[in-house]
């Protein structure tokens, strides 16, 4: 009704100068010049002259004829008003807002009914433009000049503006807003645009809205002050609302709070996110679910709460928005306070325990859990499962059910003891479980439904990959030290062998035809000694010389023998990390290692493939990252090999660093390869894991620890000593004379060795006593008056060991030099010495030279 009285209102414009004559109004026109030409030329006649009238006639007939001929061919139309023209007119005139169009010089051209009664104009005198207006109030002079600024640049503009009085003249004071609209108006015929502007009065929809946001305002003010608290989260979880009764409970300022930067997850303390997380609703439908939790305030503490809480979800079935009242369940001065008290201990006991408890009725079927039953086993049962009261069956192994069902059966017949079940999850076998089945003892329960078992469940993956790994552990150490303690006997062996060998070599020519028999049994010797090398690098009882080292120069030292390993069907590609870390180790163990893992990954591809060789720098912080349970926290140098062969089954994966496993046929292998390389790595300190998928490939990871070099004082004998060292490391080798007259007591519990040794040391002109044992040596020694020059002992020998003879001896003669002779390596008994004790070490096994050419050295204190 208000649109149809202003459309009879404003029909007509108070000012229009916009429209063209009409047709009879331009004749006449037409008409009054010509007479008047007419005349003019009458009058003058005589001045102007016959040629100059016949020269005027022949241009207007010219003119006229071309006028003709325009029309004919349709260049010139006679264009008459067009329906649509009194359309666009009417519907201006009838606008409910004002409108008024200038021209460029700011004139009015047009005014409809509705500016001229918005503005108070009776007159077209009285019509003023927008800018007049408005351009001297100071609430609307920046939105006039900008929105005129715009249509200089041909730029059309809006703007509100809120004034405290209407702009009619003579009305009442009082707030009115208005909506002020300009652009530039294109008139065909014209070239110069014309400005249009609207004017709009929208003081009464800013009133609806003004008090419409009131209304809101009080009702979050009356929500605020709730005794309840009260949020909504978005569907991600993420909080966009809290009252001020709920921040003030968890301590949170709202004046701080920004909608979406609280996760819900961030408040709910325990596994109280797994009791919200099951309630789903349906799609296209809502779900509302009571529970009891405990939510996190800002000082960490536990508030025990009630949620009212409703969630929904689309059409499509996503999850959309929740709305939660929440009940603070500390609150109360009534009779049932101690009552509420205890619901809330109960329920926080129930909750908090970190043992899954399920009640289950007399089928099997669930009735209740906690939230650690619903957070461990969220990936077999959601919400919907345990609203359908699914069997407590479904989230065990199949091959356990049976054992589940008869325990159910036995708390049905209220069997006080019932045998605990280990099992595996239904979907991953790898999480183990241990279930306790109690009976309930009120048959009154039992018959109306209720419980008719309680139901414990125990995560027990970490305590079974405990156990299997400190089997592993104990297995790997006693086959390592078994494998040491053959590798002891054989060193002996081997050592009587290549001795005795050296011993007929010496006593042979080349020309003799034992000659080539004696040096294959030194060769195979030589390769057996090879064997238990192997060996004792995985017991971890060899000798290492640790140095510090660049990883990247030892690899890319390695380069061509890695390139002439893999084949020309491997692609062999090397990451080096930037800027690695130093490590501590044995250049010539460690080379052995990488050799060793890049021959296994060329044999994981008989086909060709990629091996890839990288290494960097990882600290402290990504270790855990790797998710090996053997792994400390630490900083390392981590070596990575890579292969695309056909993988390591799991069961095979689990023996390969074993000693004598191996996967290749009779022949290709010893099966000591990835032994040796586990026992170099222990040695040095570090560790080793293999990750590998059947049909994908294998990883390697070696992870070396740091090495953190300490300042030393620089002094000028050490200098003088590097240079001397030095020195004599650049001069020639010459043959060193291995022959002396000291007194050697030869200390050996093997009498093979000990006879090969005397034989060897008395042949080159030393004064050698011999002893099968420690105790006999100090008698020895003793009986010898303390003169003897060197002491060459075995380290395991019965009664008295090489170490402890060491220390008797220096009671008697601190200065005595003192040699070492063991299969093990020297740091398994040097931590048991005297920190000053000094000492040379010859392993085991060795030939004649090396013995004549340690005793030698340490003798004349070279060693």
């Amino acid at each position: 009704m208000q649109s149809e009285t202003r459309t009879d209102t404003y029909s007509t414009p108070l000012v229009d100068r916009s429209g063209r004559p009409s047709a009879i109004t331009r004749l006449l026109i037409l008409m009054v010049v010509l007479t008047g030409v007419a005349i003019f030329f009458s009058v003058f006649r005589n001045q102007l002259g016959d040629p100059f009238l016949l020269g005027l006639l022949g241009v207007l007939a010219m003119i006229g004829v071309a006028f003709l001929f325009a029309a004919a061919i349709g260049f010139v139309h006679f264009l008459p008003r067009t329906a649509s023209d009194d359309l666009s007119k009417a519907f201006l005139d009838t606008l409910e807002h004002g409108v008024v169009v200038t021209d460029q010089k700011g004139r009015i051209v047009y005014v409809n009914g509705a500016y001229a009664e918005m503005t108070g104009a009776s007159t077209a005198a009285d019509a003023k433009t927008v800018e007049s207006l408005m351009i001297d109030i100071p609430e609307a002079s920046g939105t006039v000049v900008r929105l005129a600024n715009g249509l200089s640049d041909g730029k059309a503009g809006e703007g509100e503006v809120r004034l405290t009085q209407s702009v009619r003249p003579g009305s009442e004071p009082g707030a009115h807003w208005y909506k002020v609209k300009a652009r530039n108006l294109k008139v065909p015929g014209q070239r110069s645009p014309l400005a249009l502007w609207e004017l709009a009065d929208i003081s009464r929809e800013r009133e609806e809205q003004e008090r419409f946001f009131l209304d809101l305002q009080k009702a979050i003010d009356h929500l605020d002050q709730a005794p309840a608290g009260f949020f909504s989260t978005d569907q991600s979880g993420r909080v966009t609302y809290m009252n001020a009764t709920l921040a003030g409970w968890l301590g949170i300022d709202l004046a701080g709070f920004t909608p979406g930067s609280l996760r819900l997850q961030d408040i709910v303390a325990g596994d109280g996110m797994a009791l919200i997380q099951v309630v789903k609703a349906e799609p296209g439908t809502t779900r509302n679910a009571v529970i009891d939790l405990d939510l996190l305030t800002s000082t960490g503490k536990a508030l025990p709460v009630r949620f009212m809480h409703r969630v929904s979800a689309s059409k499509g079935g996503v999850g959309g928005p929740s709305r939660t009242i929440v009940l603070n369940r500390t609150l109360g001065e009534d009779s049932s306070a101690e009552l509420r008290a205890a619901e809330v201990r109960f329920t926080r006991f129930f909750n908090s325990t970190p043992i899954a408890i399920a009640g289950v009725d007399k089928d099997g079927r669930i009735l209740r859990t906690n939230a650690t039953f619903v957070s461990l086993f969220s990936s077999i049962v959601d919400g919907d499962a345990l609203e359908r009261r699914v069997r407590l069956e479904n989230i065990v192994h199949e091959r356990d059910r049976a054992a589940l069902t008869d325990a159910l059966a036995n708390a049905r017949d209220r069997q006080a003891k019932i045998a605990p079940i280990d099992t595996v999850f239904a979907n991953d076998e790898e999480k183990n479980i241990r279930l306790y089945v109690n009976a309930i003892a009120d048959e009154g329960l039992v018959d109306a439904g209720e419980e008719s078992a309680i139901v414990y469940v125990v995560d027990t993956t970490e305590q079974k990959a405990l156990e299997n790994q400190m089997a592993q552990t104990q297995k790997m150490q006693a086959v390592g030290r078994f494998a040491g303690g053959i590798a002891h006997d054989f060193n002996n062996v081997l050592t009587v062998i290549m001795m005795a060998s050296d011993q007929l070599l010496m006593n042979h020519k080349p020309s003799d035809p034992s000659f080539p028999d004696i040096m294959q049994i030194k060769q195979n010797a030589n390769r057996a000694a090879a064997l238990v090398r192997q060996l004792l690098a995985y017991s971890r009882k060899q000798t290492l010389r640790a140095q510090v080292l660049n990883l990247t120069d030892v690899i890319a030292d390695l380069r061509m023998l890695l390139s002439r390993l893999a084949g020309n069907q491997v692609k062999l590609t090397m990451d080096h990390g930037r800027d690695l870390w130093q490590v501590n180790a044995d250049i010539g163990q460690l080379e052995q290692v990488i050799v060793n893992l890049a021959a296994n990954a060329r044999d994981a591809m008989p086909e060709g493939g990629d091996i890839l060789i990288r290494t960097r720098n990882v600290d402290a912080s990504e270790a855990p990252g790797f998710n090996y349970r053997e792994l400390p926290s630490a900083d390392y140098v981590m070596i990575e090999f890579q292969d695309t062969g056909s993988g390591i089954p799991p069961d095979v994966k689990e023996k390969i660093f074993e000693p004598f496993f191996t996967t290749k046929d009779v022949g290709k292998g010893t099966g000591l390869g990835l032994s040796t390389v586990y026992g170099i790595i222990k040695q040095s300190g570090g560790y080793i894991f293999c990750d590998s998928e059947v049909g994908k490939g294998t990883v390697f990871r070696i992870f070396l620890p740091r090495h953190v070099p300490r300042a030393a004082p620089v002094v000028v004998e050490e200098v003088v000593s590097e240079e001397v060292t030095t020195a004599a490391a650049r001069a020639p080798e010459t043959t060193r004379d291995l022959s002396g007259s000291e007194t050697v007591l030869l200390v050996e519990d093997e009498d093979g060795v000990r006879m090969s040794g005397l034989r060897l040391l008395t042949s080159r002109g030393y004064n050698v006593h011999e002893a099968s044992s420690g105790v006999e040596a100090l008698e020895i020694f003793k009986e010898l008056g303390n003169s003897v020059d060197i002491i060459v002992s075995d380290v395991v020998m019965p009664e008295m060991d090489g170490p402890t003879l060491l220390g008797e001896v220096r009671k008697l003669r601190p200065d005595v030099k003192f040699v070492f002779v063991s299969g093990y390596a020297e740091d398994a008994f040097a931590k048991n010495l005297p920190s000053d004790a000094q000492f040379g070490f010859l392993p085991k096994p060795f030939t004649l030279k090396q013995l004549a050419t340690v005793v030698r050295e340490t003798l004349d204190g070279v060693r």
